[in-house]
């Protein structure tokens, strides 16, 4: 048979399973994983279970008409008919019907590792450790080729060109990748604990691409590590035991890559800026006190020192002239009271009164005041300013 070309023998194949009666009409039971829907309404996933899975395509019309619920993780039985994409040489199951059979079997047992490692305390928050501020190395315990792996170099490299990158490849998907994982973490401890921070994650996948992170051993080796560890499984929505248990979880190995180091450029700036303003506050130091010496100098001092006395000299002029002026005041207000009361004294002098031409009378010793006082016959003496009278009443 002479040779054909690949779009012959994936139309040929595609001939071949179209026309199997039982392929054209068949039913199967799995595990709903990797549930996207596209802008034109149709749905794309893949049914697995513990050993294998297929491609699916749900078209909208039948999408449109299911229960809500069916998504990752549910277990449905699926009828349809098998069909061959020939550009891509991959075959899917086309589905009429679909039916929800209950929470898959990957789902229950998350959940069932998720509580008992829940009550035993593993994510709790007073178990996590604080990542360091200035690591000096970092290790990634990922595949040793792929973007991820690529991606966090990258980064790392680009924001500090002075931190240490450790890479301990290993298997992140299938059988054995949770205990090459778990070994990985523990070689990491064991043989080289000067690392500040781990980075454990994959990129994106499948729900069963992502499962060695639901491994027991996994979350296990992750709680017992003495170094810091940070989680970088999938993409954001993508959630692993390993994230809960990890120190720190990432949404996605670039964003673990870039909170595990600081940015030199930033601290470059911070440095700069520091060094400025100390240079600055040691110069203006360093003139203050030049000034000060300058100021200590003899010929300023004593022109300082002569300042001093002739303002003192002033002070004591101005306190003098001051104190004078006040004795002054109060000498002329004690003569000016004196004047007052020597007018006062003066205008009660009996003799004054009596040299306009009064008397005081007296009669019996006791002084007249009033006419009622006298009767006839009393002897009166009337005393004057230059003498005194003998005088009866008549």
């Amino acid at each position: 048979m002479k040779p054909i070309r690949v779009s012959q023998l994936n139309a040929y194949i595609r001939r071949i399973l179209t026309a199997d009666p039982i392929l054209a009409n068949i039913s199967i039971i799995g595990e709903v994983s990797n549930f996207k829907r596209h802008t034109s309404g149709h749905v794309y996933f893949s049914l697995k279970d513990a050993g294998a899975k297929v491609n699916c395509f749900l078209p909208s019309g039948v999408f449109a008409s299911l229960p809500r619920g069916i998504g990752d993780g549910v277990s449905v039985t699926a009828t349809g008919y098998i069909s061959v994409y020939e550009k891509g040489g991959t075959y899917s199951l086309n589905i009429r019907e679909i039916a929800p059979e209950g929470a898959g079997s990957l789902a229950v047992e998350f959940e069932k590792l998720k509580s008992r490692l829940a009550e035993e305390g593993l994510f709790d928050a007073s178990r996590k450790k604080p990542l360091p501020v200035f690591p000096y190395k970092v290790a990634l315990v990922t595949s040793g080729t792929g973007a991820a792996v690529e991606d966090m170099i990258k980064i790392i490299t680009r924001k500090n060109d002075f931190v240490d990158i450790l890479i301990y490849p290993t298997l992140v998907q299938g059988p054995e990748a949770a205990a090459r994982i778990s070994e990985g973490l523990a070689y990491i401890n064991e043989r080289f604990p000067e690392v500040d921070i781990i980075i454990t994650g994959r990129g994106g996948g499948s729900a069963e691409e992502l499962w060695a992170f639901n491994e027991e051993r996994v979350a296990r080796a992750i709680s017992a590590s003495e170094i810091p560890v940070i989680s970088a499984v999938g993409h954001e929505t993508d959630v692993t035991i390993a994230d809960f248990v990890a120190d720190v979880r990432a949404e996605t190995p670039t964003a673990a890559a870039d909170m595990a180091v600081p940015d030199m450029a930033d601290i470059r700036r911070s440095v700069d800026g520091a060094f400025s303003y100390l240079a600055n506050s040691l110069a203006a130091l360093t003139e203050h006190m030049r000034m000060r010496m300058d100021a200590c100098a003899m010929p300023k001092l004593g022109y300082m020192l002569n300042a001093r006395v002739d303002m003192s000299r002033l002070k004591l002029e101005g306190a003098a002239a001051t104190m004078r002026s006040d004795a002054l005041s109060r000498v002329e207000r004690a003569e000016r009271r004196a004047e007052l009361a020597h007018e006062k004294l003066t205008a009660s002098d009996p003799g004054r009164i009596m040299s306009m031409g009064y008397a005081a009378l007296t009669s019996g010793g006791k002084h007249i005041s009033s006419a009622s006082e006298l009767h006839t016959g009393d002897e009166v003496t009337a005393r004057m300013k230059d003498g005194t009278a003998e005088m009866r009443v008549l």
